[in-house]
């Protein structure tokens, strides 16, 4: 199959980027990933300069391969990394626009590579719990009910790819943000802890410059682990409830 990609090209964060087209011809079987490879080795067989993007497993476990595709976050398909979408999902002479995710507070480090480290500093910011070192205790010693550890896990599921920023209109982490706070808080160990996590991480969040959550959803329907929207109303009240407490103390 034929196929014409429109690609964003940056050299740095500093300079102006830009949208080249080039042509390459693609196995309907490739993942988008492995199409990205045939058309590096076409530029530098031409000694022209290859597409930066980023990736790591290619299994659609670790979130690396984040891109817009058509204006979607990770691409067509719901639930799917970007490493995990297949050519047959388009078609033959078929124009793709490719460009890294669309958010003023993930830089672009060169062409479709952004720097999401203000994820991870939200994470410092409170995603752990503190226990005491020692004997690893036995895993069956904290009973927790199955309803409760399946909240969590599905939580625990978000692999930090930054979709949920891209895709949505204001900029929100909110889905990120309350997925971390929800696989921990939801969980016996992570409750001694809950009030000062979810204060710590909500203040990180706005000190990056990520905008509001208005509920728009798009950031659950582009969400390639489809992290339930219910775990930011989980964080609103427990935002809510720790904001009480400390204008109390």
């Amino acid at each position: 199959m034929k196929l014409t990609l429109k690609i964003w090209r940056q050299k740095n964060n500093k300079s102006q980027g830009k949208f080249e087209t080039y042509q390459v011809e693609a196995n309907e079987h490739m993942s988008f990933l492995e199409m990205m490879d045939v058309l590096n080795e076409q530029l530098i067989a031409e000694k022209k300069e290859p597409v930066a993007f980023e990736h790591d497993c290619r299994e659609g476990i670790c979130g690396t391969c984040s891109m817009d595709i058509n204006g979607r976050p990770h691409g067509p398909m719901q639930g799917t990394t970007t490493c995990q979408v297949h050519m047959r999902v388009f078609k033959d002479g078929d124009t793709i626009t490719i460009e890294p995710f669309r958010s003023t507070v993930f830089p672009v480090i060169k062409d479709l590579v952004v720097d999401r480290a203000a994820l991870d500093r939200i994470i410092q910011a409170g995603g752990y719990i503190s226990v005491n070192t020692g004997q690893a205790v036995d895993g069956n010693a904290i009973p927790i009910e199955k309803d409760e550890a399946m909240k969590a896990f599905d939580a625990a599921a978000c692999i930090g790819c930054g979709a949920c920023v891209s895709a949505c209109p204001n900029g929100s982490a909110m889905l990120f943000t309350s997925a971390k706070v929800s696989h921990l808080g939801i969980l016996p160990q992570g409750k001694v802890e809950s009030s000062r996590r979810v204060l710590n991480m909500v203040a990180q969040m706005d000190k990056e410059g990520f905008g509001m959550c208005s509920n728009i959803g798009a950031c659950s329907a582009e969400c390639p682990k489809e992290i339930s929207l219910d775990n930011i109303a989980r964080l609103n009240r427990e935002y809510f409830k720790a904001s009480l407490a400390s204008e109390k103390a």
